[in-house]
């Protein structure tokens, strides 16, 4: 199962998946322009959520339909440092009233 984690650190912020730095996914979709934020409301959060759902299921409609919902209920009440499972997300969407895509 991918484990997810994002930290702020003096040289910015940094999103990996099982180590590896979270693709921004623009060609699938953009939200942002400015890559990822959380903590709060907006299109970098946003982007952040979409980022995360469309890594763990591979499907972008449900990652497009959802990104609005789980950042205001999921990304944009991380802290500083946060860690999530797929099994995190897949609770959290199913929370949200989705169903996991993968």
């Amino acid at each position: 199962m991918k484990k997810y984690s994002g930290e702020r650190t003096i040289d910015g912020i940094s999103v990996v998946v099982d180590g590896k730095s979270l693709p921004y996914f623009y060609e699938v979709h953009r939200f942002a322009q400015y890559g990822f934020e959380w903590s709060y409301e907006g299109p970098e959060p946003t982007q952040l959520a979409f980022a995360l759902l469309y890594d763990h299921s591979g499907d972008a409609a449900p990652a497009r339909n959802l990104a609005q919902s789980f950042m205001k209920q999921v990304v944009a009440n991380f802290d500083n440092e946060w860690e999530m499972t797929g099994a995190d997300i897949d609770a959290a969407i199913s929370g949200l009233g989705g169903s996991r895509a993968a």
